[in-house]
């Protein structure tokens, strides 16, 4: 196959390259190639391009049974494991699916064939079910992996400084351990359905042709194989909206709305503890302001993707994200415009004046400080990501609520470099819908946070704000189900008066005897600031003695300070009511935590 310059976007030295290139290529470099393309146009990074690098498989015979090990927080990366068992499984593979806590690092040695899916929590952190295996690869126990085949699937947001980091470390340590890659490393952003599915397809075309030189089938490029309900994150539900309040008091400083949505005709079911996914629009008014800057028709049809042409207008409200700034996409801006200036920021050396530039800024910021790039609306949107679902634990009980599922939602509003920004979903729901309307949707299962299956199981609950949510969703379910395990609740907020969530049913459930006990913190009502820690310390000899009858620990909410404070506290307690080291209380945990007594639902 030869390129004709006169009729290619190459020059003639890449034409010269490429036909030299294209002829030697196997029918398997052609497809590993094809799917590097393709990650790469749909916003996943693959690992660099192998060539003849030997960490690659080239072709030696595998065995038929698969490894697949998942570490997941919300569930993202689970489901996408148990997608990959069942194609797997169709492919004739016998197929060991588990998640990482639940796997025996010792056993690793008898792999042959891994595959790992996982996420990045926080700042570059594992996620809980993965913690324990990935310090034990990490450690001096780990096993030489010769003959080990292996491919990672990183799940990241590249929003975050350390963008699928946990998936990096993964896969360089299986290399350095002797491992060779069936297939290059995906690492995918938000919306990864596309990309893992490319990164699926590889895998299992690498594994057939090492068996018999067979390709991957039943695979469409691009196209996720879906597991379960027929409504899902690709084909969300249009949910009803039942009812729509604000459940703080006059005068608060905050606004949490409580939406109550219809899955009549639905078929979704969900379980405490799971998570609902939101699909928001963008605000108009943030829309229309980065119109009047571009300057070009809003009518003017763009292509969003195969087969899906819409309004330049429709894809920046119902379609691309406009209010989060990453590296990669000023990466991508600054190779497409002539601004000096922005190439400088996006250099090498600049990371940390990059870093504070991105800080609360969104697309509107970016064309106004470095104008707009690309010469027509196509160009403009083609280097823009979708906008991600949202995910809020539910707060409601399907047993107690039949074909309903409830939200609560903090609304989010703030001022950035001089003007006033909106949380995405948050104010999609407090501003703009009303009872009656409908809202796409989909069940995010979640079996890292679960209520005990003995229903005798003392039950610890942390959650301040809306992180109340899962708790009320608990106490509804063991009120339904007449559960007689003590529960303990620790909520907290800025004032009782205003702020108490959901305040008259935690009344009724401690009257009823539902619910054993309760402690409150409100951190603006006395002169020194009081969170839920500082009540967990006050109680810490009747908190251990929960922990030492069995008791589950649960904690919802913000990871990087209220989680992060809760689980120091934790330790604190537990060293000193358990007369411990400090080291000996965190192996406690620990414990608790591979026991699934210590379970965190935390964003």
């Amino acid at each position: 196959m030869q390129l004709q310059v006169i009729n290619s976007p190459f020059n003639q030295e890449q034409a010269e390259l490429l036909n030299r290139l294209l002829p030697t290529l196997t029918e398997s470099q052609r497809f590993w190639l094809s799917g590097y393309l393709a990650a790469s146009q749909s916003g996943a990074a693959v690992d660099t391009i192998a060539g003849s690098d030997p960490t690659v498989n080239s072709g030696q015979a595998v065995s038929k049974e698969v490894t697949v090990l998942f570490g997941s927080q919300t569930g993202n990366a689970q489901g996408l494991a148990k997608n990959a068992a069942k194609t797997l499984e169709g492919q004739g593979y016998q197929v060991t699916l588990s998640s990482m806590k639940d796997f025996k690092p010792n056993s690793l040695k008898k792999v042959q064939n891994l595959l790992i899916i996982v996420s990045t929590q926080g700042e570059g952190d594992p996620p809980d079910n993965a913690l324990v295996f990935h310090e034990f690869l990490h450690g001096r126990r780990a096993p030489k992996l010769d003959g080990f085949n292996f491919s990672v699937l990183a799940l990241g947001d590249s929003s975050y400084e350390f963008f699928c980091q946990t998936g990096k470390e993964f896969d360089k340590k299986l290399e350095e351990l002797g491992g060779t890659r069936l297939y290059p490393r995906f690492d995918c952003d938000l919306d990864y359905d596309e990309p893992a599915a490319e990164w699926l397809q590889g895998v299992i075309r690498s594994l057939n042709e090492a068996q018999d030189g067979t390709a991957a089938q039943d695979l469409i490029p691009g196209v996720p194989q879906t597991v379960g309900t027929v409504y899902s994150r690709n084909n969300p539900f249009k949910a009803e909206v039942l009812e729509n309040l604000n459940l703080n008091g006059r005068g608060s400083n905050k606004e949490t709305r409580h939406l109550e949505l219809s899955l009549e005709g639905s078929g979704l079911e969900y379980q405490p503890g799971d998570s609902l996914g939101v699909l928001p629009e963008n605000d108009p008014v943030l829309v229309e302001l980065l119109l009047e800057e571009l300057k070009w028709n809003p009518e003017e049809t763009v292509t969003v993707k195969q087969g899906d042409g819409r309004s330049f207008k429709d894809a920046l409200t119902s379609y691309y994200e406009i209010t989060v700034l990453t590296k990669p996409l000023l990466q991508k801006v600054a190779e497409l415009s002539n601004n000096e200036d922005l190439k400088k920021l996006v250099a090498p050396g600049n990371e940390e004046q990059l870093k504070g530039y991105l800080d609360g800024r969104d697309l509107l910021d970016l064309v106004r400080d470095f104008g707009q790039w690309g010469e027509s609306p196509q160009q403009f949107v083609s280097i823009l990501r979708k906008i991600p679902a949202r995910l809020y634990s539910i707060s409601s009980s399907l047993n107690a609520n039949p074909e309903e599922v409830h939200l609560t939602i903090g609304a989010v509003r703030y001022e950035a470099h001089g003007r006033e920004r909106n949380g995405v979903c948050s104010i999609f729901t407090a501003d703009r819908i009303q009872p009656g309307d409908t809202v796409s949707v989909y069940v995010q299962n979640n079996d890292n946070f679960k209520l005990p299956e003995n229903p005798e199981t003392p039950i610890i609950m942390l959650g301040p704000g809306t992180g109340v949510a899962p708790f009320r969703a608990f106490m509804q379910e063991r009120e339904e189900n007449g559960a007689e395990g003590k529960s303990w609740m620790f909520f907290g907020d800025q004032h009782f008066r205003t702020d108490f969530l959901y305040q008259t049913e935690w009344q009724k459930w401690l009257k009823d005897g539902v619910l054993t006990r309760m402690d409150v913190a409100f951190s603006r009502d006395t002169d020194e600031k009081v969170y839920v820690q500082h009540r967990m310390l006050e109680q810490s000899k009747e908190l251990f003695n929960w922990l030492e009858d069995g008791a589950v620990v649960y904690i919802c909410g913000d990871e990087k300070n209220m989680a992060h404070d809760v689980h120091n506290t934790l330790i604190d307690i537990i060293a000193r009511e358990g007369v411990m080291s400090t080291e000996q209380a965190k192996e406690y945990l620990a414990q608790m935590q591979q026991q699934q007594r210590y379970q965190r639902d935390v964003y």
